[in-house]
């Protein structure tokens, strides 16, 4: 498993992005910037691990506790969201209905994330903001049409999701869930890219979800309905994966809408999305301002 860790991050009024290392933050956009303006390019240029390799040995520049953290590619082309992807998340909706053929998915705009430590906006339309944690893909090299055996190629790093949903406008119509799903800071990604280094890393995360300190979800990616290589074979069927795209890749059972009465995110909680060979992304809970 990489030990690399790139984030994206804003002080002293620019956005900026580094390596996490135990001490700090090292500065990489301030050594890397003019042939790399973000870690879109870095991505794209298929530099990542270098980058990261080239500061594990420099001092940091900035302590962690100086940055605000942001999601950390910045404008992806495509943020591909997967629905119902763990084998006990078809059971939850208790509507009788056999595992599905395909994947479910949707698409969630840039704005509807925030960063690490930043919190999620409960909106003033709703009070039914709920959490998903999910493991995220990132692309690292286009394709279309790609075959499931040279899938994992195409992965560039892997990341978290805390997939924010507004659950009673995820049914406003009868066929979509765009609305509940894109509610301006509803959800978090990050805290920072691990580079992808081999089908080992990904094959088994174990990934958990509390909120509070109370273990709400907890599962393994080795039990995905869709595997990671499924995925990327079935997205890139229809469009184009580009460098710097986002695939959120499913969130386990246990999110607070399928409790009796449901356990809806309120202000002042804390909610840990955790990956072994990720790390931690944590989000408290504020309301929307009037």
């Amino acid at each position: 498993m990489s030990s690399a860790r790139l984030a994206t991050f804003f002080l002293n009024g620019a956005i900026k992005y580094g390596a996490v290392v135990d001490a700090g933050v090292v500065d990489l956009s301030a050594r890397h910037g003019k042939d790399y303006p973000t870690l879109r390019e870095v991505i794209a240029a298929g530099a990542l691990m270098r980058l990261a390799e080239g500061a594990a040995s420099r001092s940091p520049d900035h302590a962690l506790e100086a940055a605000t953290w942001l999601p950390p590619i910045p404008q992806p082309e495509k943020i591909i969201c997967i629905g119902v992807n763990y084998p006990d998340r078809n059971a939850e909706y208790k509507d009788g209905s056999d595992a599905p053929k395909y994947p479910s998915m949707f698409m969630r705009t840039p704005r509807s994330f925030v960063g690490h430590d930043t919190p999620l906006l409960r909106p003033r339309a709703s009070t039914q903001l709920d959490y998903e944690g999910e493991v995220v893909l990132v692309i690292g090299k286009a394709g279309r049409h790609i075959p499931e055996n040279a899938a994992l190629d195409h992965i560039a790093a892997v990341t978290l999701c805390n997939e924010g949903t507004i659950r009673d406008w995820v049914r406003h119509a009868k066929f979509n869930v765009t609305q509940g799903k894109n509610f301006d800071s509803a959800g978090s990604l990050g805290p920072w890219l691990v580079p992808y280094t081999s089908e080992a890393q990904i094959a088994d995360i174990h990934l958990t979800t509390h909120v509070n300190g109370e273990l709400r979800q907890d599962d393994r990616t080795s039990r995905l309905i869709f595997p990671f290589r499924y995925l990327i074979n079935y997205i890139s069927t229809f469009t184009t994966l580009v460098p710097g795209d986002i695939i959120v890749t499913g969130t386990p059972t246990g999110a607070g809408a399928r409790f009796d009465p449901p356990r809806y995110l309120k202000p002042g909680d804390v909610i840990e999305i955790e990956a072994e060979g990720i790390g931690r992304l944590r989000n408290g809970v504020i309301d929307e301002a009037p």
